[in-house]
């Protein structure tokens, strides 16, 4: 697999020059301050899945908690995985499906609340896989052979890019998987370095926006309402930490709530964290973010894993979960 240079440019979708909180020099287990916060380090994606956690620090959701959130950001799940399990941050963003493959390759990890769903509906999704106008690509087993692109390689990308091709008649190992940031699908494909690209908002709106066309919903193509995302930490800050892993699940599930309920506050914290138009937020489709995972959607990443090869061994879903 060979990765595209770090300069294509996708202006519209660069990050932010500053994230939300501090970065300071946090131990594992936080650092607490004299008003009795704790700072913790958070490892995000700059995508509109995790909107309701900068909704609930705006709103002062984790600061009730005693919580304060020095956030960084990855390119994916699968690269968020490290920083976790090091003890780097305490906490992160992942989809699910990356936090299978980590634990299956024997890291210790424990998802402690829900993060994000598909919508389940195919051309109403927050994520699809995209090709130019003019491609001569029509399905997705049109892919066989092709440059696709995803955010980072052996996570829920790839397994629904698969699944995609599986589902149309095509064979999933005849791709040619691309690792890129979403924020540079736009610009790779618009000038045909890829053939293909699986994106999710806003990613996704800036394709179309280009002309780009929608080949497959390859979430909903994996299971309906797929859960998608979840925030996460390792068992071993879990176990020394619970009373700031409470605090960080019931901030978390307050900001899933609100977002849920409040989708224009939602659009609009995106460009606090990352430099996007308001006419293409207003035209971007939300994910859902349920209260809870939905296990038989996990179940079945977990069996397509399987059958894909993934996994060194078989992951333990009841152990990963909360």
């Amino acid at each position: 697999m060979r990765r595209l240079p770090a300069g294509l440019a996708a202006g519209a979708l660069l990050l932010a020059a500053t994230a939300c909180g501090s970065s300071g020099d946090d131990s594992s287990s936080g650092s607490t301050s004299s008003g009795g916060t704790t700072t913790v380090k958070v490892g995000l994606i700059p995508i509109v899945d995790v909107a309701p956690l900068f909704l609930g620090q705006k709103k002062g959701f984790y600061k009730k908690q005693g919580l304060k959130l020095s956030v960084s950001f990855a390119a994916g799940g699968a690269a968020i995985v490290p920083a976790v399990a090091s003890g780097q941050n305490q906490f992160g963003f992942s989809n699910v499906f990356s936090l299978m493959v980590a634990q299956s390759n024997g890291v210790a990890l424990k998802a402690i609340s829900n993060g994000n769903a598909s919508t389940g509906v195919a051309g109403k999704d927050f994520a699809a896989t995209l090709v130019k106008k003019d491609s001569p690509i029509k399905t997705a087993k049109d892919l066989e052979g092709k440059k696709v692109a995803v955010n980072t390689l052996k996570n829920i990308a790839e397994l629904s890019v698969r699944e995609s091709v599986k589902k149309a008649g095509g064979d999933p190992d005849k791709l040619k998987l691309v690792e890129m940031p979403f924020d540079q699908m736009p610009a790779a494909l618009d000038k045909g370095q890829v053939d293909a690209a699986l994106a999710v908002e806003p990613a996704l709106t800036t394709i179309k926006q280009q002309g780009g066309r929608e080949i497959a919903a390859s979430f909903v193509d994996v299971a309906p309402d797929m859960t998608v995302g979840m925030y996460f930490t390792s068992q071993q800050y879990a176990q020394k930490n619970p009373a700031v892993v409470k605090k960080f699940q019931q901030a978390t599930a307050e900001s899933l709530a609100y977002a849920n309920a409040h989708p224009d506050e939602a659009r609009e914290i995106v460009a606090t964290y990352t430099k996007v138009p308001a006419s293409l937020l207003a035209e971007i489709t939300l994910p859902k973010w349920p209260a809870e995972a939905n296990r038989a959607s996990i179940e079945t990443q977990a069996k397509l894993g399987e059958e894909f090869g993934f996994f060194k061994k078989s992951p333990d879903v009841d152990a990963l979960l909360p």
